[in-house]
């Protein structure tokens, strides 16, 4: 048996309660993974409220990313990608992450880059292969090139702006309070804008010199979306990956028209396990050799104890972290 943290029943931070559950068996394709620590993430929270439902065939057990050694798994399979047992190693979930051990995919598993820790690599999966899924293969940011990520300061803005800085590219942040922008500006955000006493069209008009942004990351929708069409550059591309703000926008089809404007929209979670490796492919090869220099590093604001899995994600709504939150098993 092992301890883990489910949902009772759709609600608040308290439906979190501690458990035990059997151990589970990684099947063709998997490895078992005695978990250190497990990133948080606001599908989480999601899932928690019962606005996220897991993937058919997927653990009801929250966490879409968790970090540890490799426990068990059919010894050839874990040859062949580079793994043995006892090896450290991060690993991207469809769920299943909020206990001390959780299968993955083979192909969704990466080592822990030399030099950060457990807790430290927990903190990669989710946030990183979103990043790079949206702003780098989608949306095809290039060096010399200007981002806006919305919402600079949560565990997926804080990687934007470290990957996009180590690329090469202006960044312009915005956030809910001057304190946050500060934060932001610290990691290494060129500007950073105050949503609640600034009005983020102007100001990025005024930053780019009426240019407009090459590349929204956009995690508000709602009517951030018809605002962004306003303030990105000729060519630009717009990519959402959550509506916080609300699923109904408002867009200017003449201004997109007339701009050549690109707006995708993705989710990762139930995206085949293929399309999850070849994104794993290519964070190996692009940026986990910033992440051993020290060019890129995980920021975390806070760790608890899994059994604090409730005050953990009560943290999480409250909307005043920098970077991501952490659950540690002892």
């Amino acid at each position: 048996m092992m301890k883990a943290v489910e949902i009772a029943q759709p609600g608040g931070p308290e439906v979190l309660r501690s458990c035990e559950r059997e151990v589970p068996v990684p099947a063709v394709g998997e490895m078992l993974i005695r978990v250190s620590a497990s990133g948080i993430n606001r599908p989480d929270v999601l899932q928690r409220k019962g606005l996220y439902p897991m993937p058919p065939g997927i653990s009801d057990l929250p966490g879409l990313e968790i970090a540890g050694t490799v426990a068990a798994g059919d010894a050839a399979e874990l040859a062949a990608a580079g793994f043995s047992v006892g090896d450290p190693v991060c690993a991207l979930v469809a769920g299943g992450g909020y206990a001390q051990f959780c299968v993955a995919p083979i192909v969704q598993c990466l080592p822990i880059p030399r030099g950060l820790s457990a807790i430290e690599a927990s903190a990669l999966p989710e946030t990183f292969f979103t990043v790079w899924q949206n702003v780098f293969d989608i949306a095809r940011l290039a060096p010399g090139e200007t981002l806006l990520v919305q919402g600079g300061s949560s565990g997926i803005g804080v990687t934007a702006i470290a990957l996009a800085k180590a690329w090469g590219c202006r960044v312009i942040v915005t956030a809910g309070t001057d304190d946050k922008c500060q934060a932001c500006v610290k990691l290494g955000a060129d500007h950073a804008i105050n949503y609640r006493t600034q009005d983020f069209v102007a100001e990025v008009k005024r930053l780019t010199q009426g240019k407009g942004v090459d590349v929204v990351l956009d995690m508000v929708a709602g009517d951030y979306l018809g605002r962004e069409v306003q303030c990105v550059a000729e060519d630009g591309r717009i990519a959402v990956i959550a509506t916080q703000g609300g699923n109904q926008s408002a867009v200017d089809a003449g201004l997109l028209l007339r701009k050549r404007i690109a707006i995708t929209g993705s989710t990762l979670r139930p995206r085949p396990i293929a399309y999850k490796a070849k994104l794993a492919q290519a964070l190996r090869q692009h940026v986990w050799p910033l992440l051993e220099s020290g060019v890129v590093r995980p920021v975390i604001h806070q760790v608890f104890e899994a059994a604090q899995a409730a005050q953990a994600h009560a943290l999480m709504e409250s909307s005043t972290h920098v970077g991501k939150i952490v659950l540690r098993w002892s």
